[in-house]
């Protein structure tokens, strides 16, 4: 059999490259596995050698000790890989495919799925709607930051890059496929993006550079995006966006000296529910203030996008509320200009085919918008260590040294 390796939570703060179990075509009970899908058999599934894995954001959370998830759990939600063995219902999917894995597992057959909401799939997690690699309350599908990795209902879920030689040229960019492009790019498209837009992208990460890149893509006048690190902030401007550091004051005010006005367009909110106040505040944890600043500064009718990940159940939170994900936020003020607010995750096939091929005929590079830096699997606790402090960088594992990491 041969060996598998892979990354796992270890309480907070903590995580560790470690054996792992080879996947094989049945969901074993261990930690965070729904009990209701101990023993599933997976016939449609394919099991995939690792070619890169990337460190999200919403992992952090996790390790941050900011959700419930359970020690043990093997992490990574953001797939790349080659297959190498194929369920006996597989159809399509080819040993030797190079593919990109949606971070949402989705069946392809319930009623969500057929209308393209594979973000809220009803029949893979038992417990809600929706599913993912390696994330809490999720159903307990293994995750992906590991040397191998089972992808259930693969004719489904894979997408396959059409040429081999010219995937791996671009495969650093290819990568950010799984999750934080289309992310990203569903904020801007359900915000309302598009040619002439004005925009303010709250938070400057990997999910908020990518969505900074994605609305200049979809044709956006200025991009603006705030945050408290000058060194992500330093990033963004390096592909033509504007930026504003939050701790100098109002949102509002920030960007009304640049565009002269204190609204915007559409805002994507790509911070989530670990956010920080803005001026004198920004020093203080306030998990609602991204979303009551992102109602100041859209303008009346316009639109906010909220790819930024809000859980229901926080035990480090600041306050009693939000430790359930009650938040408090000004409502009465979207409401009152008439604002659309879009949540939830990203359906990342209903974004993934589109933007592979922006990215192989060369209309984007997300990889050097995002600064995608390679690191072996087992450097991953120092990568997480890294994000964590602030690095202006979006850290790709390489397990099987396909990226040439050693």
């Amino acid at each position: 059999m041969t060996g598998n390796r892979g990354v796992v939570y270890q309480g907070p703060g903590r995580v560790e490259v470690q054996d792992i179990s080879y996947p094989e075509f049945e969901l074993k009970d261990g930690p965070g596995v729904d009990p209701a899908n101990v023993g599933r058999k997976v016939p449609h599934g394919a099991i995939l050698k690792v070619v890169a894995t990337n460190i999200c954001g919403s992992d952090q959370h996790m390790v941050r000790g900011r959700t419930t998830a359970p020690e043990g759990l093997v992490l990574g939600h953001e797939i790349t890989g080659e297959v190498v063995e194929t369920g006996p219902d597989v159809e399509f999917v080819k040993v030797g495919d190079l593919v990109s894995v949606p971070f949402n597992i989705s069946c392809g057959r319930c009623t969500n799925c057929k209308a393209r909401r594979t973000e809220i799939c009803l029949n893979v997690n038992p417990d809600r709607p929706g599913s993912a690699y390696g994330y809490v309350d999720m159903g307990g599908w293994v995750g992906g930051q590991a040397k191998y990795a089972l992808v259930p209902y693969a004719d489904w879920n894979l997408l396959r890059f059409p040429d081999r030689d010219q995937a791996m040229e671009k495969i650093m960019d290819l990568t950010m496929l799984s999750d934080i492009f289309p992310t990203g790019f569903h904020g801007c498209v359900s915000a309302g993006v598009g040619v002439g837009s004005t925009v303010y992208v709250a938070g400057a990460g990997p999910v908020g550079l990518a969505a900074a890149a994605s609305a200049r893509l979809l044709g956006a006048a200025v991009v603006i995006v705030g945050d408290l690190n000058e060194e992500r902030l330093a990033q963004a401007r390096r592909f033509g966006c504007e930026t504003v550091n939050i701790s100098q004051g109002d949102p509002g005010d920030l960007i009304a000296e640049i565009l002269g006005t204190p609204v915007v367009d559409h805002v994507v909110d790509a911070v989530g529910f670990e956010a920080h106040g803005s001026g004198e505040k920004a020093g203080q944890e306030a998990p609602a203030s991204v979303l009551n600043d992102a109602m100041k500064v859209t303008k009346a009718g316009g639109a906010i996008g909220i790819p930024g990940l809000y859980v229901t159940g926080d035990p480090r939170a600041a306050d009693e509320a939000a430790k359930v994900g009650s938040l408090s936020i000004r409502f009465g003020l979207g409401w009152s200009k008439s604002h659309a607010f879009y949540t939830g995750q990203c359906p990342v096939m209903k974004y993934h085919r589109q933007l592979m091929m922006a990215i192989l005929n060369d209309r984007v590079r997300i990889a050097e918008a995002v600064n995608a830096v390679a690191i072996p699997l087992e450097d991953a606790p120092e990568g997480y260590r890294s994000f964590d402090q602030g690095a202006a960088s979006k850290y790709v594992l390489d397990p099987n040294g396909y990226l040439g990491t050693g």
